[in-house]
């Protein structure tokens, strides 16, 4: 053997020797399959949220319907007796007064009618008074007596008749009025029932609208209503009905409200935005940017309290608009989280910094 191969052959015998000196010692490192527990430190920092304080005060929530207006009183005057229209007093769009003759009818014989059935009574009196002297003394029969008195009352009754044909040959308004239609001119032959004219009372309107049977609690007769029509212009009423049986159909209660319009404004028949006044609460006004869902659905927004943990507080909404919300349900101060909310939980404790100092 060469002494190069006794060379190589101590070299491998040095590293067999090697291996099993360094496996004798158990220092084998195995990989294990789990990353090591972490260690608690101390040092994890709380969240920081951004808060405002917000006081409750008093405010006046409004209940918004859409509302159709109508005159206050509306009539279409017919004619009650036949004839010929012999003048006409008022015409189209004429504001008229209660009481005030609005067209006459031909006479046509109906004043004679009524001196006659006067003079018919007239002696039916007179007769009838000296039978009941007669009756009193035995020289006249009871039955001639009740006979005057039966003919005199036909008689006042037909009196009666023509009397009244004659007043309505002279029809009147029945209230202060607009004349918003007329149906007749002069000369025009008329039938009992014949349209005359259609008379409205527009100084006052009535709107009337349907209430969520959810709201309907919180409408009586006397809240005031604020009315905004199409041309941006406002009137106001009161509320003069609320029904007592909602509508089958739509599940919501009818309400009319008496709607002042001095000006005699042309609304009458178009529709309008009511807002009705209901009695005040204790509300906060927020952004509803501030506003999130609770686990049951239900908004509500997040806040600290006075241990600064977070709570979540559920509200009822009063209005909405693109410049805040009106809302009822929480404390009467609250410090609501304005920056942060969405990276904190309930019941998480955090660092709130007050927005004011924040900005400063």
């Amino acid at each position: 053997m060469t002494k190069a191969k006794w060379g190589s052959l101590g070299l491998s015998l040095l590293i067999v020797i090697a291996l099993v000196i360094w496996m004798a010692t158990g220092e084998v490192k195995v990989a294990s399959d789990e990353a090591p527990e972490r260690q608690d430190s101390g040092d994890d920092q709380l969240t920081t949220v951004q808060v405002e304080t917000l006081s409750a005060r008093l405010h006046e929530p409004g209940l918004m319907l859409q509302g159709q207006l109508e005159p206050w009183s509306s009539v279409m005057l017919s004619a009650q007796v036949p004839g010929r229209v012999e003048s006409l007093a008022v015409g189209l769009g004429e504001q008229v007064r209660e009481g005030q003759t609005l067209l006459t009818i031909a006479d046509e014989g109906r004043s004679a009618a009524v001196l006659r059935w006067q003079s018919r009574v007239r002696k039916l009196e007179a007769d009838l008074a000296a039978a009941r002297r007669l009756r009193a003394s035995n020289l006249a029969a009871e039955s001639e007596v009740l006979a005057l008195e039966s003919e005199l009352a036909a008689a006042n009754a037909e009196l009666t008749s023509a009397r009244q044909a004659i007043s309505h040959l002279t029809p009147e308004a029945p209230f202060d009025g607009t004349i918003n239609r007329k149906s007749v001119d002069t000369g025009d032959l008329v039938q009992v029932g014949s349209a005359l004219f259609q008379l409205v009372r527009v100084d006052r309107l009535k709107a009337t609208a349907q209430i969520p049977q959810q709201s309907v609690g919180d409408v009586a007769t006397g809240q005031a209503v604020r009315v905004d029509l199409l041309d941006g212009s406002r009137l106001s009423g009161i509320v003069t009905f609320v029904a007592s049986a909602a509508s089958p159909e739509t599940r919501s209660f009818a309400v009319e409200i008496a709607v002042e319009n001095p000006d005699r404004k042309r609304v009458a028949g178009g529709s309008a935005s009511l807002r009705v006044a209901l009695p005040e609460v204790k509300a906060m006004f927020i952004s509803p940017a501030y506003l999130s869902l609770g686990d049951d659905g239900r908004p509500g927004v997040k806040y600290v309290n006075g241990e600064n943990r977070v709570e979540f507080g559920e509200v009822k909404l009063l209005s909405v608009s693109t410049d805040g919300a009106w809302v009822t349900g929480l404390p009467d101060e609250i410090r609501l989280i304005t920056r942060g909310g969405g990276f904190v939980s309930t019941g998480e404790q955090v660092v709130p910094v007050d927005a004011a100092e924040d900005r400063g």
